[in-house]
């Protein structure tokens, strides 16, 4: 054989060698052959699934169909919902609900009493005056203000799980569970996985992450924490977490907000108050077994602040990641191991 044969030969040795070693490279590391990978709108917002298994295609369906249809129930926008139709006989009599829109309900009001209302599902009377991302959102009056928050409290809120019945006490008190939906639409997601018989798979809605299984090569689940000061546009992480099982959602200024006259305002209002919670924060996370509870305490924990956040996050044996306008990042002791700073302008307080 001569020399030119011989390089040719050795060549093609090494290169059936290289796609041999990419292919295995793409196998072990790249995405796998079954899984399967959507995005839907829902709640507002877009609903990303990735899922695994040869039911991969089969649980991410009913996943999306389960979403749409929480929605359609707890939805105070879509006429004839659940939670549209309780909140037309305010003041008048019980409504039968869904058992689903019932143990929302239920959910909602505990975490509003561990919270002293600090998370309020009947808080709709004063969102609807600032309408944050909708086509009249704007700063309402102090007499306004003064006017609707009397009927903002969830005491007025009763339920009535027998029965699968809820009613609200007063004319023009009206429930809105757009701070819990999200995590429960989660909920929804890791449940018709388990039932197709997914792998294992994550779904994000919203600032909302539930995850299901365990991955092939048995690593953590790795989930961005978005970086609060990053816009919509150019939206980047300051942290990640690694997580075997369970879910994430994030409160944060930067989610719905708008500037009059100078001053921007968040959605996220102080139910005792009714504007927007100006305790120094930026975000918090929370991370514990259940997607609705996750939600509502980022939002209590949010509007509590960092020490009574922290003490009612303990009560849930949740775990929480507060960061404030100055960059600091506190982060509770059971999530210490598990979360990293990726952006070296935040540090650990």
């Amino acid at each position: 054989m001569d020399r030119n044969k011989k390089i040719i030969l050795t060549l093609s040795v090494l290169l059936t060698a290289v796609i041999v070693c990419l292919a295995f490279l793409w196998i072990r590391f790249g995405q796998r052959a079954d899984s399967y990978e959507c995005t839907n709108f829902a709640m507002g917002t877009y609903v990303q699934q990735t899922v695994y298994g040869k039911n991969a295609e089969t649980a991410a369906t009913a996943a999306a169909k389960k979403i749409g249809e929480l929605e359609n129930l707890i939805s105070w926008r879509i006429a004839d919902s659940d939670i549209d139709r309780l909140n037309q006989a305010s003041g008048s009599s019980w409504v039968r609900l869904d058992a689903r829109t019932i143990a929302l309900l239920q959910k909602s009001l505990t975490v509003a009493q561990k919270s002293g209302g600090a998370f309020d599902p009947t808080i709709l009377p004063i969102t609807s005056l600032w309408d944050f991302g909708g086509e009249n959102q704007r700063v309402p009056s102090k007499a306004e203000i003064d006017t609707y928050l009397k009927y903002v409290d969830y005491n007025n809120l009763r339920v009535n799980p027998k029965d699968s019945a809820a009613s609200l006490k007063l004319h023009y008190t009206a429930v809105e569970l757009g701070a819990i939906g999200k995590g429960a639409a989660c909920d929804e997601a890791v449940a018709a996985y388990r039932q197709a018989g997914a792998d294992c798979g994550i779904v994000a809605v919203g600032g909302s992450v539930g995850v299901f299984g365990t991955k092939q090569d048995k690593s953590p689940w790795r989930v961005a924490v978005r970086d609060p000061r990053s816009s919509e546009a150019q939206s980047a992480s300051m942290g990640t977490i690694d997580l075997a099982s369970g879910f994430v959602s994030t409160s944060g200024t930067y989610e719905k907000n708008f500037t009059e006259s100078g001053v921007t305002y968040h959605h996220l209002l102080n139910p005792k108050t009714g504007y927007p919670e100006n305790n120094g924060l930026l975000s918090v996370t929370v991370v514990c077994d259940n997607g609705a509870l996750s939600d509502a305490l980022s939002t209590a924990c949010f509007v509590l602040g960092k020490e009574k956040g922290t003490a009612l996050l303990k009560e849930y044996n949740a775990g929480g990641i507060f960061i404030n306008s100055d960059h600091q990042v506190f982060v509770t002791d059971n999530l210490v191991n598990s979360f990293k700073i990726v952006e070296k302008q935040y540090i650990f307080k």
